[in-house]
């Protein structure tokens, strides 16, 4: 047994919409937003990691269909592993211990995704 869908109609008007958001503004603030977040992380980090707090950068990559913030820390151990995943999520300690995980990131840039979905928003109701 299958499904069949009938459509009637055009599509016109869904494509002028698709292509209007595709040359959008939100695209524009894309960078205040990496800015947003950058900062945000920045003052949640935990204060005795001056260095992941102060690691903390954006970049915008940009493919065909589709356009990604994404948040970078450059500060890691010697070993190479990166503080900030360390300080959120947990690590052993060399001497057979366990350091327990802040979840800082995720509330850090709740309010900055909540932004970019609120402007998103506001561009496919004016488009």
């Amino acid at each position: 047994m299958g499904v069949t869908f009938n459509v009637k109609g055009s599509f016109k008007n869904t494509e002028r919409l698709c292509a209007k958001l595709s040359k959008g503004n939100y695209l524009n603030n894309l960078d205040r937003f990496g800015k947003e977040g950058v900062n945000a992380l920045s003052k949640a980090t935990p204060i005795d990691s001056a260095e992941t707090s102060t690691s903390w950068d954006y970049q915008i990559k940009r493919s065909k269909g589709s356009t990604s913030i994404i948040w970078t820390n450059s500060h890691l151990t010697n070993d190479g592993a990166p503080v900030a995943i360390l300080l959120q999520y947990g690590h052993g300690t060399g001497t057979g211990g366990y350091v327990q995980g802040r979840d800082y990131i995720n509330p850090a840039m709740k309010p900055v995704f909540d932004k970019i979905a609120e402007n998103v928003r506001k561009e496919v109701i004016s488009a």
